[in-house]
């Protein structure tokens, strides 16, 4: 309550007080006898009241003074203004005349605790005593103002001073205070009025100057101010430490590099390191014997290294850091420098400073995932027995790791922890986010638990997305009640993640049904209303995602009410797709017609995609003229047919059985140049198949093999399925072995003629009844596996029908003949 009152009782000091600034800073040489000082006006807005009465306390000497300053400060520190402001009157009471000396450790205490409010209130009283300002008085006042945010009464100050000196220690920490708070508008009044006044510059000004540069990511700028340092003064560690930190900040690693290494050279020499201390200086040498490898007589940063080559690697158990490779100048520096420091001298402030720096580098090399660099300087602190820290190796990781290489995470995680260091929340979030990346989801939520605090979601997100693509309900659910726990606000990629993964219930496995829509209607609500009540609304992928689960859930009147609501803002064509897409798998035509018409009534382009949708449509309205009439309006509006388009086309001409314009149709995209996928050969063979034209069958056959297009099951079904429809077994049963060889790669080819026997012995020809479970066991780690368990299950059916295995088609009578006869 008190502190309310102390507010407005600032804004009212403040205001009353600044318009009379520039007299009140203009008077002469107060009783403090400091020259050129600043007097202070006797008349002040805000009255005094006099305590007059046997309980008035008259300060009659020096130490009844001191003791009211003492209790005064005491006071301020446990928060008790009101009985600091009590004092205060009993302080300024007395026969003795005050100075600004007298209010020093009062106004000091201000500017320490801060309390801005009670600084102002000080400031009004030495006004109304006619007390002169003097600069310490002023640097105090000046700071607890900055300290207290109230940079533009302290601007005012500062604006309205004349003749107090020296005053660049006040310039330069309302600078300072500038730049925590990123405050260019006042800095640059600053600034100017320090130019107008002549005041000059000095280290601290340019270390105020380096940090409102770096806030503002002006490079140039802080190129400029390092130009003037080396102009006006020696880099020392501690000033190299902080134009490290700028450079590595905005990301120029070039010169932090550079930087860094005129730092080894100025440890490596021994060099003073000068720290202040409450205004005592302190000089501590680096005992480290490092070679300067010509670096020695540098003196304005006039020195260029080459660019690192070393590489840092882990072991295969991921325990020791070990050096692979070497060269150039750098390299050999630190080959000669593999010295590590004394017992003891990690803790001294040069090597901490020294330590932080590299850490910086590195840091900003995670950044810009410069993994070369990160790691030649992670290797020269092994070479120079600084140890990493935390921040380093959390820049570290997030250099060297990368989704495919997670590993590398994993096994620097081990090193911190038998290093007994416990990584950052940030280091394992990143390490998560790379292992869900390569879809480690176990590794990625692993980590994820061991997480305290997270303040961003992309870790989670990344798990998500993973859940999203393995499809794991489960998982997810386990995970966003993680960031539940964790109190972390999901952003949009969560929610558009979440309709993506809980969206629909049955699909693609099963049809929607009553329960299953009810289902999904309940979980898609849920979500909205998590998403509104953390004040978002739906996204273009959001609403897609909703629009995409409802229509594989078969909710059409729902996905359409959906459309309607998203059409009240900017919809993109990809949007209209997926309904018209949706619409189409339910079999509901007409919709998919009136939508479309709409759309482009509303001004909407079509794309590729919604022509290829529409076409596939006047497939089950068996409207070819409708199709070609689709394809004249893709290719005015700029688009070229596609091989879905073909395909499209070439299914309504069989469904009409006319097999003969399917086939024309076929070789009009070869001779354009269209290269076919699996689907249109498919697609022929399938109506071929079911017609049972022979011919036609072989004639696809020979072509997918003459354009290098590899059979599937479905190719080998069709095939088979027609020569035995036809009475053909023993061709039937030849085609199998033979289409079944042409589903492997070439390299797989090879490891087939190599192991024939092995797999003859032991999936082909074996009794055991369980061969058929340890053939499926192949194909869980890729396609190519898939493509052997299918290739293996087809040629054991060959021999369990009494046919001899062909382990090369060129032993195949079929596929000579068929070659002779279309190649």
């Amino acid at each position: 309550m008190y502190r309310a009152v102390w507010v407005s009782r600032l804004r009212f000091i403040v205001s009353s007080s600044s318009s009379k600034l520039t007299p009140i800073l203009s008077r002469g040489r107060g009783r403090s006898g400091i020259d050129n000082g600043v007097g202070c006006s006797c008349s002040c807005s805000r009255s005094v009241t006099t305590f007059i009465g046997n309980d008035f306390i008259r300060c009659q000497d020096e130490a009844t003074r001191k003791m009211l300053e003492v209790q005064i400060i005491n006071a301020l520190r446990s928060g008790e203004s009101h009985e600091a402001s009590a004092l205060l009157l009993k302080f300024i009471h007395g026969k003795d005349s005050l100075s600004a000396y007298d209010f020093h450790g009062i106004l000091e205490c201000c500017g320490r605790v801060p309390d801005p409010v009670f600084v102002m209130e000080t400031y009004s009283v030495m006004c109304k005593k006619e007390i002169s300002l003097d600069s310490r008085s002023l640097f105090f006042i000046v700071q607890a103002l900055c300290k207290g945010g109230h940079l533009d009464k302290a601007s005012e100050f500062i604006h309205a001073l004349s003749g107090i000196s020296p005053i660049l220690p006040v310039y330069n920490h309302f600078l300072g205070a500038c730049a925590k708070t990123s405050s260019w508008n006042y800095a640059s009044k600053c600034l100017e009025l320090m130019d107008q006044r002549r005041v000059g510059k000095d280290e601290l000004t340019y270390i105020a100057l380096l940090k409102l540069a770096v806030f503002q990511r002006n490079l140039s700028s802080v190129n400029e101010i390092l130009k003037h340092y080396v102009d006006h003064y020696s880099l020392n560690i501690r000033s190299l430490k902080r134009f490290i930190w700028s450079f590595s900040r905005l990301g120029d690693l070039k010169t932090a590099y550079e930087l860094l290494q005129h730092m080894v050279a100025l440890a490596s020499r021994g060099e003073p390191f000068v720290e202040f201390n409450r205004g005592k200086l302190h000089s501590t040498r680096l005992d480290i014997p490092i070679p300067s490898s010509g670096q020695r007589g540098l003196e304005k940063i006039a020195f260029r290294v080459n660019d690192p080559t070393a590489s840092l690697m882990l072991d295969a158990h991921g325990k020791n850091i070990v050096e692979c490779k070497s060269s150039g100048e750098q390299s050999n520096e630190i080959e000669s420098s593999k010295v590590a420091l004394a017992e003891g001298h990690n803790k001294t402030p040069a090597t901490s400073i020294l330590r932080w720096s590299f850490s910086d580098v590195i840091y900003a090399c995670g950044k810009s995932k410069n993994s070369k660099l990160a790691e030649q300087l992670m290797l020269q602190m092994q070479s120079l027995g600084l140890q990493p820290s935390l921040h380093t190796y959390d820049g570290f990781i997030r250099a060297v790791a990368f989704p495919e290489g997670y590993e590398y995470g994993m096994a620097l995680l081990e090193v911190m922890q038998q290093q007994n260091l416990k990584p950052y929340d940030s280091t394992l979030a990143t390490v998560s986010a790379y292992c869900s990346r390569a879809l480690q989801v176990d590794l990625a939520e692993h980590l994820l638990d061991q997480v305290s605090e997270c303040s961003y979601t992309y870790p989670f997100n990344h798990l998500l997305a993973a859940c999203d693509s393995l499809d794991q309900p489960e998982r997810a659910i386990r995970v966003f009640a993680r960031m539940k726990q964790l109190k972390l606000r999901p952003d949009m990629w969560t929610y558009e993640l979440l309709f993506s993964i809980f969206g629909n219930v049955n699909a693609p496995y099963e049809e929607g049904n009553m329960l299953s829509q009810v289902d999904c209607s309940k979980r898609i609500n849920a979500i909205e209303m998590d998403m509104l009540r953390n004040g978002f609304q739906h996204s273009t992928l959001s609403r897609q995602n909703v629009l995409r689960a409802l229509g594989a859930e078969g909710m059409v009147n729902e996905m359409l009410r959906h459309l309607q609501k998203a059409e009240n803002m900017y919809l993109e064509t990809p949007t209209y797709n997926i309904v018209l897409y949706s619409l189409l798998q339910a079999d509901e035509t007409d919709m998919v017609i009136k939508i479309f018409k709409r759309m482009k009534a509303c001004g909407y382009p079509a794309d590729p995609a919604t022509y290829n949708i529409m076409i596939d449509c006047c497939r089950f309205i068996q409207s070819y003229e409708s199709a070609c009439a689709l394809v004249s309006m893709m290719i005015r509006d700029g688009f070229s047919p596609e091989v879905r388009t073909y395909t499209s086309l070439m299914k309504i001409l069989l469904n009409d059985g006319n097999i003969k314009e399917a086939l024309n149709l076929f070789d009009q995209a070869s001779l354009e140049g269209m290269h076919l996928d699996l689907l249109s050969y498919n697609t022929i063979l399938r109506k071929s198949f079911e017609k049972g034209h022979i011919e036609v069958v072989e004639y696809i056959v020979a072509l997918m093999h003459r354009e290098k297009v590899n059979p599937d099951p479905t190719t080998c079904h069709f095939v088979f399925s027609c020569y035995v429809e036809n009475g053909y077994h023993t061709t039937a049963i030849e085609a199998l072995n033979v289409l079944s060889l042409r589903m492997l790669n070439e390299e797989t080819k090879e490891s087939l003629q190599e192991k024939k026997k092995e797999l003859e012995e032991n999936f082909v020809m074996c009794e055991d009844p369980e061969t058929e479970i340890k053939i499926i066991e192949l194909f869980r780690n890729s396609q190519d596996d898939l493509a052997l368990a299918a290739a293996l299950l087809n040629l054991r059916w060959c021999s369990m029908l009494g046919a001899r295995i062909i382990w090369s088609e060129d032993q195949s009578s079929w596929a000579r003949e068929l070659s002779n006869k279309y190649g």
